[in-house]
């Protein structure tokens, strides 16, 4: 009676532990930053994006280039962003030069949408990851009037 007992209690530990860990890991999957921001996350932990202005001339919606962070390829599986924001409205672009500026900055519209996944991670925290191939280029995550640029070499 007592070896069924032990058995059935040994049993039961094991199983909540092998039901338990998988709810666990994949919360802890993601980190939380310290403040509100959009971030991407490297290997090496995160690195914020600081915000870039969405300028609309006529008909034209661009941004100005302003020496936006650079990543390697290989460096980048995800972003997180972290913030009371409308992710309804989140976009990933490709970001295409139209022209120079009167001040001789570079001009860069938004081309075509990057399909991406994105996953609740927690109350204000999303990571947005891109679907299938992604390659080198300046891209833009756009969230209304405000985007975070950044170069993947």
């Amino acid at each position: 009676m007592r070896a069924r007992l032990f058995r059935c209690a040994t049993l039961s530990v094991a199983l909540a532990l092998l039901l338990t860990g998988p709810l666990r890991a994949a919360k802890d999957d993601i980190p939380t930053p310290k403040e509100y921001g959009v971030y991407v996350k490297t290997a090496e932990g995160m690195v914020r994006i600081l915000t870039n202005i969405v300028f609309d001339e006529g008909d034209m919606i661009y941004l100005e280039s302003n020496n936006p962070p650079r990543f390697k390829l290989n460096d980048l599986p995800y972003f997180i962003v972290y913030g009371k924001y409308d992710i309804r409205y989140l976009t990933l672009n490709s970001l295409l030069f139209v022209k120079q500026s009167p001040l001789d900055k570079p001009r860069f519209i938004f081309g075509k949408d990057v399909d991406v996944e994105v996953k609740k991670g927690g109350d204000d925290l999303y990571t947005v990851k891109p679907k299938g191939l992604f390659g080198r280029g300046y891209y833009a995550l756009w969230i209304n009037d405000a985007a975070w640029d950044i170069i993947i070499e």
